[in-house]
């Protein structure tokens, strides 16, 4: 391939051209000779035969060598910049047919305008005959035929645009509508859409709920579902409901069914004075007048003053656990501190039941669930020393509540009473004022006995607040009557479930609403 460079040289190469041969002495026919002095023809064909083949030569180089540079791999080309529009939504039109009175219109106009061009053609008709007219009469009567048509013609095209615009009134009309259409269509519309947008909000909320319910656990209506509809109340359900005048029978019948019940005899005997009192003012007319009587006070002997729980104390606030075996302390104690985790709260546990076997390893177990802190010793060590090392642990790292646990002993045995005050003294030598809380728990099975507990430990460790579990298991809700107007003593805590959420906060009138409603 050639280069530039090249060009002079091909140029000084290129070969001039030749005329054609001839014979020597003939002259070509119709050539004429050449001029003397040598051929100016021959030199210029050649000069431009030269400046042609290096035109060619040049468009050649240029096409090879300044030929447009390729674009790299992997990098396109950038399109050129266009102004963005913003997206439009797509606006909502509504067409409406043309209303009858809209097409009679439009007939009439162009049934008018029919007319009016027909006279327009006769008028110029008879204008061209009066221009050809031979004679003034002949004139005379076409022009006043062509004015006559013009009159006419005139009125025909006002009747038009009356008719037009009698039309076009309709046809505005029809707009109106399409665009009040339109606009109501686009209402319904949004509306719909926000009725979706509503519907799926509900629906998310109400699935909260069902999560939150789910995790909230068992109400305590549910929880005392045995005891509304197998025990006491259930027949007492029975005499309320019947159609009788109260008398001496009907407090009879009522004094057998609480004598029965768990509510205890001095609570029952306490009911049914109050019931006789109002029959004998005449206060009693009927026996369902008799379940208001005994809602009323049982709502006054639950409704007691609660103190401040898990939090006031210390810090660290101190609870200490007490109960007999198999009440349900431990269990108690893992969602009370499940509780209290939830809540943003440190906590610490002391495994101070360290009599029983395998009981620190079922506190473990509900502290590594609650993500709470455990202290334990080692099996028969001394309890209080247990619960004196997890309470200065507590103040060291700050923690909210301590859960002290304690074994569980008999009632009766004075023996192990008396070693549970002194736990109570090591708590109080190891944080003066502690436990600011000694929470009872009974098992509900229990019923009466459960009274009888209550008692003993209010007289050795001064209980000041309750904590009933198994309550959806048994009929003997009614043990919380008895407990509360015997003992004066808050049932703070009742357990209606496996559940963490199923130690529910005893609220009073939702317990008396769950037993009567």
């Amino acid at each position: 391939m050639q280069t530039p460079t090249a060009l002079p040289f091909l140029l000084a190469q290129a070969p001039s051209p030749q005329p054609p041969a001839t014979q020597p002495g003939v002259p070509e026919t119709g050539t004429p000779p050449p001029p003397p002095g040598g051929s100016t023809v021959d030199t210029v064909v050649g000069v431009g035969v030269a400046v042609l083949f290096v035109a060619l030569l040049v468009a050649a180089a240029r096409k090879l060598f300044f030929k447009r540079r390729p674009e790299l791999p992997g990098k396109p080309a950038a399109p050129e910049a266009r102004p963005t529009l913003p997206a439009e939504s797509p606006e909502l039109r509504v067409q409406l047919p043309p209303t009858e009175a809209e097409l009679a219109r439009r007939r009439e106009a162009e049934e008018i305008h029919a007319r009016a061009e027909a006279l327009t053609r006769q008028r110029e008709e008879a204008a061209r005959a009066a221009r050809t007219a031979t004679s003034a009469e002949e004139r005379s009567r076409l022009e006043a035929e062509v004015r006559a048509l013009k009159e006419r013609e005139e009125e025909e095209k006002r009747a038009e645009y009356r008719a037009k615009k009698a039309a076009e009134d309709e046809a505005r009309e029809r707009r109106k509508r399409e665009r009040e259409e339109a606009e109501r269509l686009a209402r319904e519309e949004k509306e719909r859409a926000q009725a979706a947008v509503e519907e799926a909000r509900r629906a998310e909320e109400a699935a909260a709920r069902a999560k939150v319910e789910a995790e909230a656990g068992r109400t305590l209506a549910q929880g005392l579902d045995r005891t509304r509809n197998q025990g006491f109340m259930a027949r007492l359900n029975g005499l309320f409901g019947a159609n009788r005048q109260v008398d001496e029978s009907v407090l009879a019948e009522m004094e057998e069914i609480l004598f029965t019940a768990d509510i205890g005899v001095r609570t029952a005997s306490n009911l049914v004075e109050v019931a006789r009192e109002k029959l004998k003012r005449n206060e009693l007319s009927d026996a369902s007048r008799i379940k208001s009587l005994i809602r009323e006070e049982v709502t006054r002997i639950v409704d007691l003053p609660v103190p401040r729980t898990l939090e006031g104390g210390g810090p660290p606030h101190v609870v200490m656990v007490v109960g007999v075996n198999g009440a349900g302390k431990t269990t108690t104690i893992g969602k009370l501190s499940a509780q209290l985790t939830g809540q943003g709260k440190k906590v610490v546990l002391a495994a101070g039941d360290t009599f029983r076997a395998a009981a620190a390893e079922q506190l473990d177990v509900w502290a590594d669930r609650a993500k709470a802190e455990l202290i334990k010793g080692s099996e028969g060590a001394d309890p209080g020393s247990v619960i004196f090392e997890a309470i200065k642990k507590a103040q060291a790292s700050g923690a909210d509540v301590v859960i002290a646990d304690t074994a569980g002993r008999l009632h009766t045995k004075v023996n192990l009473m008396d070693e549970l005050k002194k736990v109570k003294r090591v708590i109080d030598k190891a944080l003066p004022g502690a436990p600011h809380e000694v929470l009872l728990v009974l098992d509900s099975t229990n019923g009466q006995n459960a009274i009888q507990q209550a008692r003993q430990f209010h007289d050795a460790v001064g209980v000041t607040a309750l904590a009933l579990t198994k309550l959806d298991g048994t009929a003997k809700g009614g043990v919380i009557i008895g407990i509360c107007d015997e003992l004066k003593l808050p049932v703070v805590w009742v357990g209606v479930g496996e559940k963490v959420a199923d130690l529910r906060r005893f609220e009073p009138r939702e317990f008396v609403q769950a037993l009567f409603d």
